[in-house]
C-alpha cells in the first residue's frame, strides 16, 4: 500500500497529528465533541479520572473515565470547516499507521457524540429542552468536496430549494442522517427528535439582522413552513451536517444532541443557559455509560 505523503498527513515532530496535537492512544473510542474549549472542563469535571489533557489552538482534549467508561471530550470550535479538521484527524489517529503512513487493514469505529447549543425555529419547541438531530440539512458546502453520491437525500434537497426559492449562488443544501444505533441508544424521555439545519454563520446565514441586511429576510419563515414527507426543520446550529456526513463516510457512528437555548419565532432565550447545558452533559454521560 502506498504511503500517504508528508504534505497530506502532517505529523508533528513529537509524533502527534498536526492540528489536534494528539498521538495514537490519546483518545478513547467514545468521543464527546463540544464547540467551546471551556466546555471541555464542564464535561470532564464529572470524570472519575483524567489521564490525558492537551490544547492547541481551539482544539482542547481531555481523556478520562466516567463510571468506568473511557471517554474523550474534545472542542471543535465553531463551523463545519473545523469539523473537517477534527473528524479527519480523529479518524487518522485510529485508522492510519503513523509509522508506515498507511491505512490499517482492520479499521476502528468511533462513537462521536456532539453536545451543543441550538435555536428552535418551530414555536412548539420549548427553550431549555433537549433535541436530538435525527437528520441534518447542510447549508455549508463541505460534503460537496467528497464523494457523497450514495449518501445524500437528493429529493429532499430539491424540494427544499424549490420551497425556499433558494439563491443559486449559495451552496446547494444537502440532507444526511444520524447513526441509527445512537438514535436508539438516546431514545429516552429526555429528548425530542428533529431535523437540524446547519448554517455557515451565526448572523446573516441564520436570519439575524443587526446592521447588515440579508438577501432573503424571509428565509427562516420559509424553513419553518417547509415539510417533506412528514419532516419539518426544527432548529439551527453550525456543525451537525458535517459531523453526520464525515462520520458516515469514514465508517463511524455520530449523534448530535442540542440544548435549545433560543426560540427564534417567539424571540425568547434561556434565562439560565449554563444550567441547561450542564443538565444535557449529565444526561449524555449517563446514557453513554448505559448503552455504549
Amino acid at each position: 500500500m502506498k504511503a500517504i505523503a508528508n504534505s497530506e498527513l502532517i505529523i508533528n515532530k513529537d509524533g502527534s497529528i498536526y492540528h489536534l496535537n494528539l498521538k495514537p492512544g490519546d483518545i478513547a473510542n467514545t468521543i464527546i465533541t463540544v464547540g467551546d474549549p471551556d466546555r471541555v472542563a464542564e464535561v470532564s469535571k464529572y470524570f472519575d479520572t483524567i489521564e490525558f489533557s492537551t490544547q492547541k489552538r481551539e482544539f482542547k482534549t481531555q481523556t478520562g473515565t466516567y463510571k468506568g467508561k473511557r471517554i474523550t471530550v474534545i472542542s471543535t470550535g465553531i463551523g463545519t470547516d473545523n469539523i473537517d479538521i477534527v473528524f479527519n484527524e480523529l479518524d487518522a489517529l485510529v485508522n492510519i499507521d503513523f509509522k508506515t503512513r498507511t491505512i490499517k487493514e482492520n479499521l476502528t469505529k468511533l462513537t462521536l457524540i456532539r453536545i451543543g447549543t441550538s435555536g428552535a425555529i418551530q414555536k412548539d419547541i420549548a427553550v431549555d429542552s433537549f433535541l436530538i438531530s435525527e437528520k441534518a440539512v447542510g447549508f455549508d458546502n463541505l460534503l460537496h468536496f467528497y464523494n457523497t453520491e450514495e449518501l445524500l437525500d437528493t429529493a429532499f434537497s430539491i424540494a427544499l430549494k424549490k420551497h425556499c426559492k433558494y439563491n443559486p449562488n449559495n451552496a446547494a443544501p444537502y440532507l444526511v442522517h444520524a447513526s441509527q444505533q445512537l438514535l436508539q441508544d438516546f431514545n429516552t424521555m429526555h429528548f425530542q427528535k428533529g431535523c437540524t439545519a446547519t448554517n455557515v454563520g451565526f448572523y446573516g446565514p441564520q436570519g439575524r439582522i443587526l446592521r447588515l441586511k440579508t438577501k432573503d429576510k424571509d428565509l427562516n419563515n420559509k424553513l419553518e413552513s417547509f415539510e417533506y414527507q412528514g419532516t419539518k426543520i426544527t432548529n439551527l446550529e453550525m456543525e451537525t451536517s458535517g459531523i453526520y456526513g464525515l462520520a458516515k463516510l469514514l465508517g463511524h457512528d455520530a449523534i448530535s444532541l442540542n440544548a435549545i437555548l433560543a426560540n427564534r419565532p417567539l424571540g425568547t432565550f434561556s434565562k439560565d443557559p449554563n444550567k441547561t447545558i450542564n443538565q444535557l452533559i449529565i444526561t449524555t454521560l449517563n446514557v453513554i455509560v448505559k448503552n455504549t
